[in-house]
């Protein structure tokens, strides 16, 4: 028995990566991707909860039973509801009420306080979950804040596992690494180990419509955010966690492809994500074709698809939003409903 783990934290990484097939045909360039919801918790945010709050632990900031306080889209606080559990710890986390109903139920259910704030609101806004989760953490006592938009443990872990876990199953036999862009943690992280491997690699960020983050890299300028509404992808700030000398260049997607991505990725690739991985592979997708001869382009796939059944997974939101649902075959539903008995059996 001396084989398995100890912790859960301990089986965090190590994640698969697979080559995308029927997405990509419309390129001559060969897309994989790291499939990240198969941490524990279900995202690459596994990663830095555990570094994050371990680094805390270490340097005698965060201590056995005491609180752990972030602003989070969902995920974080996944990830840091493991390591609190495993070592005894409290958490509250201070969420943008976009955020779907399954991130807040996961959250609520693994034992953490939950806080809802407005979402368009400006950062400086008393009322933001920036600003609302600074103030708690500065009042409970005991508390400490993983604050994962300004702390550097938050690359440090992608440098530190992200990073060398990618050198090591590729070899670094790849041209281009491309991942969303939100809080800079694992773009800035895992590329800085990769160009240190690797020096002729490419890194590429997507950034969503709305956001501030492509435009400010391109042109150095502060421009006023607008609504979007995809989820863990885009900032209205920006993150002292995002290297912006270390990526090469950003490609904008919209919410609308990158939904319909997500969904596609299930359906042809049985590759079960969230939306931020539809909108990294619409970034990828775009980003190889507008190059003059093929690239082998690793992206990095964050989140699963069990957080989105509200949302992206609900045709009927999706319809609500203008958004393009799958195409049913009503011949085959037809076909099925003739042989089922007349009562008390119905279709879903």
């Amino acid at each position: 028995m001396d084989k398995f783990n100890r912790t859960v934290v301990d089986v965090i990484g190590n994640t698969p990566i697979v080559k995308l097939n029927r997405v990509a045909t419309g390129v001559d360039s060969d897309i994989y991707v790291k499939l990240e919801y198969m941490n524990p918790g279900g995202s690459i945010k596994d990663r830095i909860g555990r570094y994050i709050c371990q680094q805390a632990m270490d340097k005698g900031l965060l201590k056995k039973g005491g609180t752990i306080v972030e602003a989070t889209s969902g995920n974080t606080g996944v990830g840091i509801c493991l390591f609190a559990a495993v070592n005894e710890c409290k958490a509250v986390f201070v969420m943008a009420d976009k955020q779907s109903k399954e991130k807040i139920d996961a959250l609520k259910g693994m034992g953490a306080q939950v806080v809802l704030c407005p979402t368009n609101v400006e950062p400086e806004d008393p009322r933001s979950y920036y600003s609302v989760a600074k103030v708690l953490s500065e009042q409970i006592p005991n508390s400490f804040y993983a604050n994962q938009y300004h702390n550097e443990d938050n690359p440090n872990s992608h440098y530190h596992s992200t990073g060398p876990e990618i050198f090591e199953q590729t070899e670094g036999k790849f041209d281009t690494f491309i991942a969303g862009v939100g809080t800079g943690g694992t773009i800035s992280g895992t590329s800085r180990y990769l160009k240190e491997k690797m020096p002729h690699l490419k890194t590429i960020g997507v950034d969503i419509e709305g956001s501030i983050l492509a435009h400010y890299h391109k042109t150095g300028e502060m421009i006023e955010a607008k609504p979007y509404v995809l989820e863990g992808l885009g900032e209205d700030f920006l993150p002292s966690n995002i290297d912006f000398d270390i990526i090469d260049d950003f490609v904008v997607v919209e919410d609308q492809e990158s939904f319909t991505m997500t969904r596609e990725l299930l359906e042809k690739e049985g590759l079960y994500v969230g939306g931020s991985c539809g909108a990294a592979v619409c970034g990828a997708l775009k980003y190889a074709k507008s190059l003059e001869k093929p690239e082998k382009i690793l992206v990095i796939l964050p989140d699963s698809g069990s957080r989105y059944l509200s949302k992206i997974y609900n045709n009927d939101w999706m319809k609500e939003h203008n958004y393009p649902t799958p195409k049913t075959d009503e011949n085959f539903i037809s076909s099925i409903q003739k042989l089922l008995p007349a009562d008390g059996v119905r279709m879903m």
